[in-house]
């Protein structure tokens, strides 16, 4: 029977075990990414006390958590872990550094994982969960895969009981997997697949995952053990894809090509979908291995029978289609984001800065109505071409590139991706402003403001650009040119797109 109380809104609502709220205080680390951002709220809904922990408390909106505690610590840095585990009974570990990219991602996971550990005894942290990835122990791995296994190992090697959970490519709205398998669907009617693409996953959806991270907390005998978790079906990456392209009513042929490493396959793949270079790579890598559930023991501990892959893609796509992406990959990449120093924590002004304003009679909620659906699906409404090259150019030098779009289109918060920008401050019918995340020689930032001015409205854009270097001087007085035709054309478009504004404000739905 589903838990009193516990209403179908929360993803975990029927879950067979039951809720121990007694057990203590929970920590959810990597908080503010794709899976910690949902199950900091399945906790909550299920009675829990929980300490969401994240590098930076500007990364998360508390209205999303009400009476969740919210404390700054970087698991790089041992110092900063012992008020986080301060009076931890159970900390969930969901660190992971593949935003890094393929060459650098092993050694800080190892020295997070450790650091972790060491902070996590000392504190007399009860128990540690992981959720790692699933991998063949008798062969040789690739880095990510291996990594996971590493990381598993540095958890368990102390005197705290470690339960990891082992999990294959995960389905979900907003999951990196699913957007990459999405777009190259959707791009390329006939499809090349290399010999090592055509190995065996078990794709498990992102509310399986879930239910598993907080059915396992609920088991106690869980403790010291190692559980594999999947979904019902054993596919290829192809069938994975053919699947989808049914749904989506995309005729596609898949061709086996002989050739294409990992590596190659990732960059092309990058170029192709709005996931980045570093973590394409360390995706396509894990799929030269079979990734098949094989300690199945969880299905007895949490019974429960997973929703079926195609259940999972219709789930995932009728949560984009209602603009209801709770969390996205995007939220943790690049990495360091919500560490990178903001407008406002600037020692001197920037240097280099351009405005644009328009005096209109327009209501100001309708100004901002349309400033806040910038970007993503409806574009940038003025020289969209001119933001296309700079977003191709910045993603083929392993950038973020303009292909990362939105989490949502009617709504946005602070941490929120736009394109190759974030959103660092949003002041609803006031101010907008946005942080660069493109490769540059300096720091960037763009402000949309609207204030009133003898009884009508200042539409305002301005730019902000910080930079010690001679290329970074250049770079400004080469781009200075077009801040006038692209900023003055946007602020017209926004004034006539606030004649029909969108939907307002809104937020996500926890699925």
């Amino acid at each position: 029977m589903p838990p009193s109380g516990l209403g179908p809104g929360a993803l975990t609502w029927d879950l067979p075990t039951q809720p121990c709220p007694g057990v203590g205080l929970v920590l959810v680390t990597g908080a503010s990414g794709y899976i910690g951002g949902r199950l900091v709220g399945e906790l909550v809904a299920r009675g829990y006390r929980v300490r969401a922990m994240v590098r930076s408390p500007e990364a998360v909106v508390r209205d999303d958590w009400p009476g969740v505690e919210v404390v700054a610590a970087d698991a790089m840095d041992p110092g900063s872990l012992a008020p986080a585990l301060d009076g931890v009974a159970v900390a969930y570990y969901l660190i992971h550094s593949m935003v890094l990219g393929p060459l650098e991602f092993a050694v800080a996971d190892i020295s997070s994982a450790r650091n972790f550990r060491s902070a996590a005894e000392a504190a007399g942290v009860g128990r540690i969960i992981y959720l790692g990835g699933l991998g063949p122990s008798e062969t040789i791995l690739s880095r990510h895969l291996a990594s996971r296994q590493q990381v598993a190992e540095e958890l368990s090697a102390g005197s705290i009981p470690c339960t990891i959970l082992r999990a294959s490519i995960i389905i979900g709205s907003g999951s990196a997997s699913f957007e990459i398998i999405k777009h190259l669907v959707l791009r390329l009617p006939v499809i090349p697949v290399p010999r090592w693409g055509r190995n065996l996953s078990q794709p498990i959806s992102i509310r399986d995952v879930l239910k598993y991270l907080v059915g396992i907390l609920e088991v106690p005998q869980s403790g010291d053990r190692t559980y594999d978790i999947g979904g019902l079906e054993v596919m290829t990456y192809a069938q994975m894809m053919s699947v989808l392209a049914e749904l989506l009513g995309k005729r596609r042929r898949f061709v086996t090509v002989p050739f294409g490493g990992p590596r190659v396959v990732g960059y092309l793949v990058s170029l192709l979908t709005p996931v980045p270079a570093p973590i394409t790579l360390c995706l396509m890598g894990g799929l030269r291995h079979d990734t098949i559930c094989s300690k199945n023991a969880i299905q007895f501990e949490v019974p429960f029978t997973p929703i079926p892959y195609r259940e999972a893609l219709i789930r995932a796509l009728g949560r984009e289609q209602q603009d209801h992406v709770a969390t996205r990959w995007s939220d943790a990449y690049p990495p360091a984001h919500e560490l990178a120093p903001q407008l406002h924590q600037l020692r001197r002004p920037p240097r280099y800065s351009a405005r644009h304003e328009l005096l209109t009679d327009r209501p100001a909620s309708d100004l901002f109505a349309a400033i806040t659906r910038i970007g993503g699906r409806e574009g940038w409404f003025e020289a969209n071409w001119m933001w296309r090259l700079r977003g191709a150019f910045d993603r083929v030098i392993f950038g973020v590139g303009t292909a990362r779009g939105r989490r949502s289109s009617r709504g946005l918060r602070v941490g929120d991706v736009i394109d190759f920008w974030r959103v660092e401050d949003l002041q609803p019918d006031r101010r907008l402003l946005l942080r660069a995340e493109m490769r540059m020689p300096g720091r960037a930032w763009l402000e949309f403001t609207v204030d009133e001015s003898g009884g009508r409205r200042r539409l305002a854009i301005a730019a902000y650009y910080a930079t010690r270097s001679v290329w970074g001087r250049l770079y400004w007085r080469a781009f200075q040119p077009f801040h006038w035709y692209i900023f003055a054309g946007l602020l017209r478009q926004i004034e006539q797109r606030s004649l029909s504004p969108g939907p307002r404000q809104g937020s996500a739905s926890p699925g």
